[in-house]
């Protein structure tokens, strides 16, 4: 979720692109092979043409089709055909799994002093190598962003292998130092209106916003119309931006998206940052992002990817493959206030982005906006103020009050509604939307709870005259509690597994400032104000590029740290509480739950010095593969060698055993013991670490041992967990953690375990 017209524009374009050649309905479909099986890209483009010819009938027509050829990380190429020949394709020798392409959605100056505040530790002192690089899939980039300046980086890596090729007037730096653009189903006839731009320059905002929270260059005095004035900072501003647009206002095409991982893997990323989703999930291996990560994940590169935007229900979070990292959303200690007065001198906290020209020297008439209904209208959309439901002569001039659901575009329609009226501003009553900061720009506009919104109800039926006013947005600092999980953000587990977590981790991802483009032309813009170079936007597409930021830091400073120390040392060290001392909640103040929020919030700090980590390696993933569900054969081709084979009586509840930084068990009915291994990272003169076990009622949780003992580093220990419910017949989630402990480091463990049988619920 970015800007709020593109999120309702994006969420009714998720289409396949199709067309209809010589009568037959024809569309993309993208055909992967498994793991690259090297060789030169003409002989291995050539395979593919081949391989195309035996089903389209001719090499002509196959070469015409051809729409990408994917020969870097993994083999397989995309290419136009009808379902039939997709199907007879889909039979060949090798192939592993045909799919159709889709279009896919995209899913600060405070953020970073706020995470450093909540690690409760001092400002760490570390020496970076300034050569981590972070490949951005996303909209592009702005590259004359001031947050894009290189001022003081060094020298270009001599490892990169990437290119600078993102069209005409696009230049990179020092900061930016690739960029690529792809519009490869633009050439298909009536599918043309949806190629991208031929360059890299971000028009929409959302890379840039992203690109800059990852790792954008220190800028002071940044602020949006002056809100949330301060300095602005990537996550980490010494690392490099490659920068890979594979969206456009229309959405992001799979097949655009699967060719820049492709290049970014080869490019020589070291994290690659995805803040895109389908809106839908499906099995690993029919996932062109789930696949790609994987052989990222194989050449040491670490994948981050946003959960969705699909929450608050069970099921819902996207890029759930275990070798990617998934990041919830959670909220800042600072609010966004735009406070309403009332007639009667009482001033109520409201929430949200205006820039009101509004005093409080002068009152506007305060109505019920039911109380205005057109005779025709029905009341439930007269009370949210749906268009064309107001009687604009008793709605002009007046501040209405207006009721609203809980999604989050039905807020621009209220808007709509409410200016088409005529009326002078708005009052929106929806406690869900009370911490996302919905940005109103220039129309006098507030959020209020439902308990404000019961006071501001008794004003109103309490007085013959009642007036109001709304006044413009202020910053609001050291607001409690925070963080809290966003209620946008999707929700775990994985409807294909429970045996493992997702999400993995949370991340600051509402009014989130950072870099924009200098497009914006928006009547919204207060008058006599430029563009900003600076936005504030919400949703986890905002998360997911602080873990990025996060994991380009530890890689930078730890340049030996591989993938899996990366991701344990992020999710063992996370944030549970908030700035009030208490478990971080969800927006309904209930305590968040690791389906939630994964381990807790990032804190790069302490990460830096984890202490002791999971080592999940290639051949755990490989496991995970066998255990839910594939066969060896299928393996082999993804793997590109056949030094694997799958073990017998392989399950889904054995993912549960695969040595993952956190434990999740999809039905327990009755004892059972996982094991993990820790290996130190810590201290070469040796320590012991403690045990410490928070468990739910009704479940017994035994660790043994109660103690590790480690000598030097790289060594490894390995304990057990037996899991025993008393009781199985009331199906329940129950939630709790291990924590080892050796008075430096402190290494958590979540675990999610469902008593009982599998719940399937949805």
């Amino acid at each position: 979720m970015t800007t709020n017209n593109l999120l309702l524009v994006i969420t009714l374009l998720v289409t396949l692109l199709g067309c209809r050649i010589n009568g037959e309905d024809k569309q993309v479909y993208i055909v992967y092979m498994g793991g690259s099986r090297g060789g030169g890209k003409d002989s291995v483009v050539s395979s593919y043409v081949s391989l195309l010819s035996s089903v389209l009938g001719s090499r002509k027509d196959a070469e015409s089709s051809l729409v990408y050829s994917y020969i870097h990380a993994f083999a397989g190429f995309s290419a136009v055909m009808s379902k039939k020949q997709a199907s007879a394709i889909s039979e060949k020798a090798g192939i592993v799994s045909v799919f159709p392409d889709r279009l896919l959605k995209l899913h600060t100056t405070r953020t970073w002093d706020f995470l450093q505040s909540e690690s409760g530790l001092p400002k760490p002192s570390y020496k970076t190598t300034g050569d981590s690089i972070i490949g951005m899939i996303d909209t592009g980039v702005w590259p004359e962003s001031p947050s894009f300046n290189d001022h003081g980086i060094g020298p270009v890596p001599s490892r990169w292998k990437g290119a600078c090729k993102g069209g005409p007037k696009f230049k990179c730096n020092r900061k930016i130092i690739g960029a690529r653009y792809y519009s490869g189903t633009g050439n298909l006839g009536s599918a043309k209106d949806m190629a991208h731009p031929l360059s890299s320059r971000d028009d929409l905002g959302h890379g840039t916003h992203t690109a800059s929270t990852a790792a954008g260059s220190v800028v002071t005095g940044a602020n949006y119309y002056g809100l949330a004035n301060g300095s602005a900072r990537g996550g980490s501003p010494t690392s490099r931006i490659a920068v890979y647009r594979v969206c456009s206002k229309q959405g992001c095409q799979l097949s655009d998206l699967v060719a820049g991982l492709d290049d970014a893997i080869n490019d020589g990323v070291d994290v690659i940052s995805i803040s895109i989703g389908s809106g839908f999930q499906t099995d690993f291996l029919q996932d062109p992002v789930a696949i790609a990560a994987f052989h990222a994940t194989q050449k040491g590169i670490l994948v981050v990817c946003s959960a969705g935007n699909e929450g608050a229900a069970l099921y819902s979070v996207e890029n759930s493959a275990p070798w990617i990292l998934t990041v919830a959303a959670t909220t800042l200690d600072r609010d966004l206030e735009s406070d309403i007065i009332l007639g009667n001198g009482k001033t109520l906290k409201g929430h949200g982005i205006n820039f009101s020209n509004l005093s409080r020297s002068k009152m506007y008439p305060l109505v019920n906006a039911v109380d205005i209904a057109l005779n025709n209208s029905d009341p439930t959309d007269a009370s949210n103020c749906a268009p064309q439901t107001l009687d604009p002569g008793k709605a002009k001039g007046k501040i209405l009050l207006c009721s609203s659901n809980n999604d989050y575009g039905y807020v621009e329609s209220t808007k709509v509604g409410v200016q088409g009226a005529g009326a002078k501003g708005m009052v929106i009553l929806n406690d869900s939307q009370t911490t996302v900061g919905y940005d109103y720009g220039t129309f006098p506009s507030t959020t209020l709870s439902d308990k404000d919104g019961s006071e501001i109800l008794s004003y109103i039926r309490s007085h013959r005259t009642p007036v109001a006013t709304i006044l413009r947005s202020v910053t609001a600092s050291n607001y409690k509690p925070a963080p809290v999980i966003a209620r946008f953000s999707s929700r775990g587990p994985s409807q294909f597994t429970q045996s493992i977590l997702k999400p993995d981790i949370s991340a600051p991802g509402l009014n989130i400032l950072a870099a924009w483009i200098a497009l914006n032309k928006s009547a919204d813009i207060p008058p006599g104000e430029k563009p900003s170079k600076f936005s504030l936007q919400t949703g986890t597409s905002m998360s997911a590029p602080h873990v990025s930021g996060a994991a380009a830091l530890l890689k930078s400073v730890n340049p030996s740290w591989s993938t899996a120390a990366i991701s344990s040392a992020l999710i063992t060290t996370a944030t549970f509480t908030n700035n009030a001392g208490a478990p971080i909640t969800d927006s309904y103040g209930k305590k968040a739950s690791p389906l939630d929020m994964g381990s807790g919030e990032v804190n790069p700090t302490r990460a830096l010095n984890p202490g002791l980590i999971y080592d999940t390696t290639i051949h755990d993933y490989l496991l995970f593969l066998c255990n839910w569900g594939y066969n060896t054969s299928v393996i082999h081709s993804v793997v590109g060698n056949r030094n694997f084979s799958c073990p017998s009586h392989a399950t889904d509840a054995k993912i549960s055993d695969i040595n993952f930084p956190t434990i999740a068990i999809a039905a327990l009915k009755s004892a059972r013991t996982i094991k993990r291994t820790l290996t130190n990272i810590g201290s070469a003169s040796g320590s012991v670490y403690k045990v410490t076990v928070d468990a739910p009622r009704g479940l017994g949780v035994k660790v043994s041992p109660s103690q590790l003992a480690f000598s030097r580093i790289s060594e490894q220990v390995t304990y057990s967990v037996r899991f025993t419910p008393s009781n199985t017949t009331n199906k329940r989630y129950t939630f709790g953690a291990i924590t080892w402990a050796d008075g430096t480091h402190s290494v958590r463990t979540p675990f999610v375990v469902h008593i009982g049988d599998q719940d399937h619920s949805k």
